[in-house]
């Protein structure tokens, strides 16, 4: 297992600053994002057991009080910039009066190295 989630909050707090990897405490500071690790699994291995290549996915939900688009561009680009794709984006349904955007990145990582890319 390689984690990564640190390079992808680095780079999410480079283009905003409420970034969280638990649910957002400050509401009155929008945009807002959370980022979440759903899997990083074993992706290739060698006869001998050991990891080779890890496949990670992460969720970045997005909230904001008028719109998600502008947020979603720049989450985009920096996310993408550290070879993750995006696998999906989506607006969510929200019950209160927030627009809601939910998107996930995938990849593979080299354990030796730092190189994520999509198959």
């Amino acid at each position: 297992m390689k984690n990564i989630k640190d390079k992808i909050y680095d780079a999410l707090c480079a283009v905003i600053h409420n970034v969280s990897d638990t649910y957002p405490a400050d509401w009155a500071d929008l945009p807002a994002i959370q980022l979440t690790e759903e899997n990083n699994a074993v992706c290739e291995s060698t006869n001998t057991s050991i990891e080779e290549k890890a496949k990670v996915r992460y969720r970045i939900d997005i909230w904001h009080n008028k719109s998600t688009s502008e947020t979603a561009l720049v989450v985009d680009q920096a996310v993408s910039a550290l070879g993750l794709a995006r696998t999906a984006c989506m607006d969510a349904p929200e019950p209160g009066q927030l627009k809601h955007k939910v998107m996930r990145y995938e990849g593979i990582i080299c354990m030796d190295s730092d190189d994520v890319y999509w198959p």
